[in-house]
């Protein structure tokens, strides 16, 4: 068979699995969560963790206050946490880069509090749990508008044990 067929089947084929599998890498527009193109991500890993359950809440301007959304994700986290009680977590606080160092050093204080006392409350250990503000001193985004002010202001929940499985 000539170099060129082989390549138009190639394609042809490649073509077709993209479309049984929801896409190229099978990511079915997102809708397979929890998997990478190479299989499904370990339950037990900091990447499923992070990705499949999330890793951070968010808040309003100049609030600590958790949402119902923050509450969502919090509460799949302690159940995570739950399957898991060797591991333990920092969580980080954050402010958007508006206000001076110090207000937002305390707000983002006030915010991984807010985070770990919602988690305490909801049964996990607090000898598990510590907490962190960074302030704006580490932005996800550097920015002067809302849209990614908006990402800045977060409590993220870093579990230790480094990268892969338990």
């Amino acid at each position: 068979m000539g170099l060129k067929k082989t390549g138009l089947m190639l394609a042809a084929v490649l073509a077709l699995g993209a479309c049984q599998n929801g896409g190229i890498f099978g990511d079915n527009g997102g809708r397979n969560a929890g998997q990478t193109p190479g299989g499904a991500i370990e339950e037990s890993s900091l990447e499923y963790f992070a990705t499949a359950i999330g890793d951070r809440v968010l808040f309003s301007v100049n609030e600590a206050t958790l949402n119902a959304d923050a509450k969502r994700i919090l509460d799949a986290q302690v159940a995570w946490l739950n399957q898991y009680p060797e591991r333990t977590i920092v969580i980080e606080g954050h402010a958007d880069e508006q206000g001076t160092r110090e207000y937002n050093l305390a707000l983002g204080a006030r915010r991984a509090a807010s985070v770990r006392n919602y988690m305490v409350a909801a049964g996990l250990l607090e000898t598990r749990l510590s907490i962190i503000s960074y302030g704006k001193e580490r932005p996800l985004e550097v920015c002067s508008s809302e849209a990614c002010w908006s990402k800045n202001r977060r409590a993220v929940t870093v579990v230790a044990g480094g990268i892969g499985n338990v």
